[in-house]
């Protein structure tokens, strides 16, 4: 029996990876390959995998604590000041607009399945959750324009916790009215000291665990493994205090520690985002193993229903009354109603809440999780089908990236950054150094804060409308990683590095290798420190608009060795030509721009063509 335990462990594991890295190259959500993968290995295909008999009696305490690591990682990415600076459409989709569709699909559910009320809005409050992990992979494929994707993105960033939240609330309802309490008053008082319990508890603890990261009080090295072991301790003890308020505990914890003033929770954010990868991965598949489908069968056509009342009516519904008196158009509200795939949080505490409901009593709970995965395949399935060809029907799709991702904020970035917005190409520089980021923002360059190659960037970064990525980081490595990273997001023509310092024996041992990863910024001999010495020497970007008298020879010979061509703007400012180790200017057309660095002796030199 170990044995067997320790291989499945191993198979799914791999199987995970897997099924994670197939969903990275594909660029589809993760959620829906681990599902069919889970299916296919469980119960409901071949049986290969048999979660309650592999786990036993542990299978539930490893769901619970799985679950309640999920949660308070999404609660630690739910900053109230982001909230705050939203657009007022998407704080109505993510209140009324979330309010709307959970008594919508509650209502729908306990009709037309014949559910009871309890139950239907437990299954409501699940379904309302879209998140990051769906829908930001679904954008990227979409090319959408960038006010309906930028809605959307941050509908999921933010519905993620909220809705996570509602969920749990309602199930604490759900157990407190099943206490034994005698009346009403009996199973509000259960509810309130849950909630009570709940956000005392959990605040109490965001509050020591900032004050253990501001005051330095532990090694860097325990940051992760601490807030873990907290994580864990605090959700048994809550649940001990009042039974089943330990995932309200968790998430209030990590809303705490999120919204805590100057502190330090990026490190913890990333360890808790890699930890929450390898949970997922083992979690659905053992979850999605465990499917009764043949109590699903039984529903039949009538499961259908319900998927078309998630798509066609509450959607719709939470979108026409979220958009009301705002300036988005017919068309752009129709494509917000048509997309809301729903995600990994719904997935994992549907799971868990059937666990728990089902020791309580309730036979049909082990529908709540065939339903919830029906509608996350459905919406993932049908909506990635159909998105983009009504998108491009209805001419919402975004068909230029002109968008530019910068590595590095460095001065040599922000400079070209600054030079490439003036000629309508956004750039976004990005560092994990806040003192680079906050000259950068104080130049109204847009920025992200992070590591641009980590799990945090695959879920928050906003790459709508960018199509070429340059690395010009000042560290090196860095920069041939993003650009291995990003190669199949841009396309490899479309990702370029800065040359780095030529190396010595010693140093090649050391440093990643760049071959084949992207083309080469600049001339051969145009390196990071050469650039940055000639911006402190007093050298500016200036663009020169080239005509049929003033072409690109013209342009060479009036500054010689004193310019460093970078790029070329077609006219109208369609297009961007990249000046590369392998590729020229030469080619340039009278009516173009071309974009270079001029030299501070030759700053005083005018011509009639100069922009």
């Amino acid at each position: 029996m170990t044995e067997n335990l320790m291989l499945a462990l191993a198979l799914i594991g791999i199987l995970g990876s897997l099924a994670q890295w197939a969903a990275w190259w594909l660029k589809l959500p993760s959620i829906l390959l681990l599902l069919l993968l889970g299916i296919v290995l469980g119960k409901p295909v071949t049986g290969l995998i048999d979660p309650d008999l592999l786990f036993g009696d542990l299978l539930f305490p490893m769901v619970s604590l799985a679950v309640s690591v999920i949660l308070f990682e999404g609660a630690l990415t739910l900053n109230f000041s982001q909230i705050r600076g939203l657009e007022s459409v998407v704080r109505r989709m993510v209140s009324v607009g979330m309010l709307v569709t959970w008594v919508v699909i509650a209502s729908a559910t306990h009709y037309i399945l014949g559910l009871s009320w309890t139950l239907s809005f437990l299954f409501g409050s699940l379904v309302v959750i879209t998140g990051p992990t769906v829908i930001v992979p679904m954008l990227r494929i979409l090319k959408l324009d960038k006010r309906v994707a930028n809605v959307l993105r941050w509908e999921g960033i933010v519905i993620d916790p909220l809705g996570g939240l509602l969920a749990v609330l309602v199930f604490n309802f759900i157990i407190s009215s099943q206490s034994g309490a005698a009346g009403l008053f009996e199973v509000l008082l259960d509810f309130g000291w849950m909630l009570l319990i709940g956000g005392v508890l959990g605040g109490l603890a965001g509050s020591i665990m900032g004050l253990i990261l501001r005051r330095h009080w532990l090694p860097d090295y325990l940051h992760n493994v601490f807030t873990l072991t907290l994580v864990f301790a605090v959700f048994a003890f809550s649940n001990f205090l009042a039974h089943e308020s330990g995932l309200l505990t968790v998430t209030v914890m990590g809303m705490w520690l999120a919204n805590s003033k100057n502190t330090p929770i990026d490190d913890i954010l990333h360890f808790k985002e890699s930890l929450t990868i390898l949970l997922i991965s083992g979690l659905f598949i053992i979850l999605a193993a465990r499917l009764d489908l043949e109590a699903f069968l039984q529903i039949g056509w009538l499961s259908l229903l319900i998927l078309l009342v998630v798509q066609f009516v509450a959607r719709p519904l939470n979108i026409m009354i979220s958009t009301w008196g705002s300036d988005l158009t017919f068309k752009e509200r129709f494509v917000l109603s048509w997309i809301a795939p729903r995600g990994i949080v719904a997935a994992a505490v549907s799971a868990l809440f059937a666990l728990k409901l089902e020791q309580q009593g309730y036979e049909e709970a082990a529908l709540l999780v065939s339903l919830t995965f029906m509608v996350i395949i459905g919406t993932v399935v049908f909506q990635s089908a159909t998105a983009g060809f009504l998108a491009n029907k209805l001419g919402v799709a975004n068909t230029e990236s002109k968008g530019i991702l910068i590595v590095g904020s460095n001065p040599v970035a922000v400079a070209i950054a600054e030079a490439l917005n003036k000629h309508g190409f956004e750039c976004m520089v990005s560092d994990s150094h806040w003192r680079y980021i906050k000259e950068a923002r104080m130049k109204d360059i847009k920025t992200y804060y992070g590591n641009v190659v980590s799990e945090h960037a695959d879920h928050h970064l906003d790459l709508i409308g960018v199509g070429k990525l340059l690395a010009m980081s000042m560290n090196k490595d860095l920069n041939v990683l993003a650009a291995s990273r990003y190669k199949n997001e841009f396309g490899l023509a479309n990702v370029f590095v800065l040359n780095s310092e030529e190396k010595n024996k010693d140093e090649k041992k050391h440093t990643v290798s760049k071959e084949g990863k992207a083309r080469h910024l600049f001339a051969k001999d145009i390196t990071y420190a050469k650039l940055a010495s000639l911006l402190a020497q007093g050298g500016q970007i200036k663009s020169t608009l080239l005509t049929d008298e003033f072409g690109y020879e013209d342009y060479l010979q009036q500054y010689g060795n004193q310019v460093i061509p970078m790029f070329g703007v077609a006219p109208g400012g369609g297009e961007l030509k990249v000046f590369t180790r392998q590729e020229a200017l030469e080619q340039l057309e009278p009516e173009w721009k071309i974009i270079g660095l001029i030299k501070a002796d030759k700053i005083e030199t005018e011509t009639p063509t100069k922009d």
